[in-house]
């Protein structure tokens, strides 16, 4: 499959004091949250083929998520930025594809014009969110099937940072989500894995050096709390870049604070 890249890395959370500890959580700009760069055809042509034909493993929600999923629909619609054209009952993307509207098809609409992938965490328990709906075309190692439903700390298994502190830390981020303040945050590894990357918990890890992944992978993941459900929006825009196209600031950034490696 032929890689779909970024021309650049806009951010490198490795390079900000407030990114690179985590969580590394920053205020976010509604006007800022979708974003269309230069690799949004290659992107939404990958994601089109992935819902046509792999639906079921990059959409799913629970009975219990469907007026969070309308009202995330809506959300969506009212924000997408400059480039998307409305006309009647379908949308022209930025590349110049059609996509008709269809709300009993919600997920899958969204998930064929904006980049983000999209994540909804609900509390199923009192102090407890778990994943309860997503339209997640470009997951780096894990996926949908045995995430949904699941509280945060087993989402995030059997990710070895993730401890039981951090687990409470994100809980409560989690669950101070305001409305009026949206949040962001950024990661960044070492990769030589495709935009689509589904791995199960109990799949057996890569054991290639650094060396051999000529990508860095990072990920912008926005928390935004929806204003009907109370539903956290996590949504996830994917960058891709050959090592050799960061900025030389970023490069140097990257010798004195590394990142991790990943699939």
């Amino acid at each position: 499959m032929t890689e779909v890249l970024q021309s650049s890395l806009p951010f490198a959370p490795w390079a900000d004091p407030r990114t690179r500890r985590l969580p590394g959580i920053v205020p976010l700009d509604m006007g800022d949250w979708l974003r269309v760069d230069d690799a949004y055809a290659g992107q939404m042509r990958l994601r089109d083929a992935l819902i046509a034909a792999r639906e079921a493993e990059v959409v799913a929600a629970l009975p219990e998520a469907a007026e969070a999923v309308a009202e995330l629909y809506a959300f969506t619609l009212a924000r997408l930025p400059a480039g998307f054209a409305r006309e009647g009952s379908t949308i022209t993307r930025p590349d110049g594809v059609r996509v008709a509207l269809d709300a009993s098809r919600p997920l899958q609409t969204l998930g064929r014009l904006v980049q983000e992938d999209l994540c909804l965490m609900q509390e199923r328990a009192p102090g407890v969110h778990g994943l309860t709906a997503a339209v997640l075309c470009f997951p780096a190692g894990w996926t949908l099937a045995e995430k949904l439903g699941r509280p945060l700390m087993l989402m995030h298994k059997p990710v070895a940072s993730y401890t039981e502190e951090m687990g409470r830390r994100v809980q409560r981020l989690m669950d101070g989500v305001r409305e009026e303040a949206p949040l962001w945050r950024a990661n960044a590894h070492h990769s030589r894995a495709p935009l689509f990357n589904p791995l199960r918990e109990d799949a057996p890890k890569d054991t290639v050096q650094q060396g051999e992944m000529p990508f860095i992978r990072s990920e912008r993941q926005c928390l935004i709390r929806l204003p009907v459900s109370r539903a956290v929006l996590f949504s996830i825009h994917t960058y891709v870049v050959r090592r050799e196209h960061l900025t030389a600031e970023q490069a140097a950034a990257l010798a004195e604070f590394p990142i991790h490696r990943a699939l």
